[in-house]
């Protein structure tokens, strides 16, 4: 749909954005449900000043990303409360003016575990204690699953255990733990240090499922390792996809075509 007067702007404010998947992802969304909007990417440092150019502008709705998902909560009129419970936001609603604050990190991890599990009263260990952690205990916990903290600076361990109560211990530690699920919210296995793991292969027989945040490579060393070991496993893109879809919908009041917004997204990687 060709952009005129009556376009609705959305977008993604973050620094560095030039990498994101995001415009690419809403903009086929709002095609294929014939909305007349268009998403961009901001590449924000200013970060008051750009909020009141949301406002003046009259942006409907925003993508936050690194490194503005905490900042951003003193700007907003409205936080939900689980966004307050994680400390951080990356969806923005401008509702006439009044800036409502959201997070579908965690809405997107919950829904790529549930595709493959019930989570209440499962055992899940979370690697990590950075933004995206947050999220995925938040949403664990949400669920009613038991969630251990696994994170190399044990001090960020015990400070986000005590947040979301929940056990934790040091990466030293790992090889006796245990549970059903285990999740990586760190950044270990990115590209170009995809040769690296963030967990020894041998513990990996102890878990059922095994996610990766990481979605660059698609098939991380962890992946492989874990698929290797008889987990199921689920790659970054799940969760990405999936937070984008509440994205669209908390946007817009419709339902996200889901398979136009995958087809997108999976055909960066092919």
């Amino acid at each position: 749909m060709k952009p005129d007067a009556f376009t609705t702007l959305y977008g993604i404010i973050g620094h560095p954005v030039y990498h994101s998947l995001s415009p690419a992802m809403h903009n086929a969304a709002f095609d294929a449900v014939g909305i007349n909007a268009v998403y961009l990417a901001f590449d924000v440092t200013d970060l008051p000043s750009a909020v009141r150019g949301i406002r003046a502008l009259g942006i409907k709705g925003l993508s936050v990303t690194i490194p503005h998902k905490v900042e951003i909560l003193e700007f907003l009129d409205e936080v939900d409360d689980v966004a307050r419970r994680i400390g951080a936001v990356n969806t923005l609603v401008n509702r006439n003016g009044s800036l409502w604050g959201g997070n579908t990190d965690w809405i997107g991890a919950v829904k790529a575990l549930e595709e493959q599990t019930q989570l209440e009263g499962k055992r899940a260990v979370v690697l990590g204690a950075g933004g995206s952690a947050r999220a995925v205990c938040a949403g664990l916990k949400e669920r009613g699953a038991f969630v251990h903290l696994v994170n190399r600076t044990v001090e960020n361990a015990k400070k986000l255990a005590e947040r979301f109560a929940c056990s934790w211990s040091g990466l030293d530690e790992i090889k006796d733990i245990e549970g059903e699920i285990l999740v990586n919210t760190t950044s270990v296995g990115m590209e170009p240090d995809s040769h690296k793991t963030p967990v020894p292969s041998e513990i990996l027989e102890r878990f059922n499922i095994v996610m990766d945040i990481v979605y660059a490579p698609l098939k991380t060393k962890l992946l492989d390792e874990a698929e290797k070991a008889g987990c199921v496993t689920i790659n970054g893109l799940r969760m990405l996809l999936l937070q984008a879809v509440s994205q669209f919908e908390f946007w817009t009041g419709r339902k996200a075509p889901i398979n136009v917004m995958e087809k997108i997204l999976y055909s960066r990687f092919a």
